[in-house]
């Protein structure tokens, strides 16, 4: 206890839509009187009362990593560190009946959708006022925020549907309030999320409603920069490009999952779109926003991806010429469409060998494209600073938080604040990272 006040930690395992979901539980046991222990500080030196992991259930990495923080939590808890242990979030949304009886120590398990179970265990009334309002766990300078939850898409390997339900897009009055308060509260960067974002509005307005929300977003005094992640090929909207072509807060990037070329893949995975038309909508993603980032996942050893399959997704990767990528090999996920239809054919070794050799292609890519910046004058938000040092970290708008590369920066004069920003010429580079001196 701490002045009569119990300390809670709330730890973030897997995506940034989590983290919103543990931003918005945080926010009611603030207001409720708890408090909050971040969660980088050393648990061991924190006096935590309460520790609440936030779990991930996507695929096999993710769980095995959740599974394990829930196992060190209890063990922390076994040696008197923490008082009480809670999980919440998709492995236990996936797996409610068999976590508890594996590892009994724990004191609650909730589901993805149990903010509210939860917080009545821990003798909290909701309070409806605080529905659109976080504590945030980010830096101050940028949030993230979600737009829907679910997802109608069936894709193969994924099990997001079964866990978090069909595609449920949030009002636009409340995500404007809850930008509103993001900016009130000095955030600059808005980072836009949801599972498939482009999907936004279909089910709540019968059209998709993702460029008139960003309209709306982009009206509001205080954010700069909005950046827009997880979109889905299927019948992009075009008015989302023209807002992001014409508009000076919207970053000129865009984070599509691709996840593959070729045609017999694509269709192995339920994609919606072929290799022809994947490579139309990147051409029409360039010509509509010159200059545009784009950052896309891809995913090697799908069944029935064989050798020539996997030579076209190396062809279109060099064609392409994403600025920012990210692979996985497939895992076989038990629930999902293609653990029900497909057989896991390609053996592992083949699948990390495909893995390797595509990330050893893209990291070319990712350095000859970060080099082609050299020389330039780049706007810069300031993420850290190292005053002793005369240094600071940041981004430009082509770069998105925890998931892409940073610039490092010699300044000349004061080091500015995190949440400033910089014009700063780009001096070196590798795959990942920009070197620049500030103007």
């Amino acid at each position: 206890m701490r002045d009569g006040r119990k300390r809670v930690r709330v730890v973030t395992m897997g995506c940034s839509k989590n983290r919103v979901d543990s931003e918005h539980l945080l926010m009611q046991l603030s207001a409720a009187g708890y408090d909050v222990s971040p969660e980088e500080e050393p648990l061991e030196e924190a006096d935590v009362d309460i520790l609440i992991i936030n779990t991930c259930g996507f695929i096999l990495d993710a769980k095995e990593e959740s599974v394990q923080a829930v196992l060190e939590a209890v063990d922390a808890k076994k040696r008197g560190v923490i008082k009480e242990v809670y999980v919440m979030g998709c492995l236990s949304q996936r797996y409610a009946s068999e976590l508890p009886a594996e590892i009994p120590e724990v004191d609650g398990f909730f589901g993805a959708f149990s903010i509210k179970p939860l917080l009545e265990r821990l003798s909290v009334r909701y309070d409806a006022s605080l529905e659109t309002r976080r504590y945030l766990t980010t830096p101050g300078h940028y949030a993230y925020l979600k737009i829907s939850e679910g997802c109608d898409r069936r894709c193969s390997y994924c099990a997001i549907p079964g866990i978090r339900g069909p595609h449920v897009s949030v009002p636009e009055e409340k995500l404007v309030d809850e930008t509103r308060s993001l900016a009130d509260s000095g955030v600059k960067e808005l980072i836009v999320i949801a599972q498939d974002t482009t999907f936004y509005g279909l089910d709540r307005y019968r059209q998709r409603r993702l460029g008139h929300l960003l309209a709306q977003l982009n009206d509001i005094s205080g954010i700069e920069w909005i950046r827009l992640l997880y979109a889905y090929p299927d019948a992009f909207p075009q008015d989302v490009l023209e807002i992001m072509a014409s508009s000076s807060k919207m970053c000129k990037y865009l984070d599509i999952p691709l996840q593959h070329s070729a045609d017999p893949v694509l269709k192995a995975m339920r994609r919606s779109v072929n290799g022809r038309q994947t490579r139309e909508l990147v051409e029409k993603f360039r010509k509509a926003v010159p200059g545009i980032a784009l950052r896309t996942t891809l995913m090697v050893g799908h069944p029935g991806e064989g050798d020539k399959e996997f030579d076209d997704l190396l062809s279109f990767v060099r064609d392409y010429k994403f600025e920012r990528m990210g692979a996985f090999a497939y895992s076989e996920e038990e629930g999902t469409w293609g653990a029900q239809n497909l057989k896991d054919s390609v053996p592992e070794s083949v699948k990390q060998e495909r893995l390797d050799e595509l990330m050893e292609v893209q990291a070319g890519i990712s350095l000859r494209y970060n080099e082609s910046r050299i020389g330039t004058v780049e706007r810069v938000l300031v993420d850290s600073c190292s005053p002793v040092d005369g240094t600071f970290t940041g981004r430009t708008s082509k770069e998105s938080p925890e998931v892409d590369g940073e610039v490092s920066v010699i300044c000349r004069g004061g080091v500015p604040e995190p949440g400033s920003f910089v014009d700063v010429r780009i001096t070196g580079a590798d795959e990942y990272d920009l070197n620049g001196t500030m103007l």
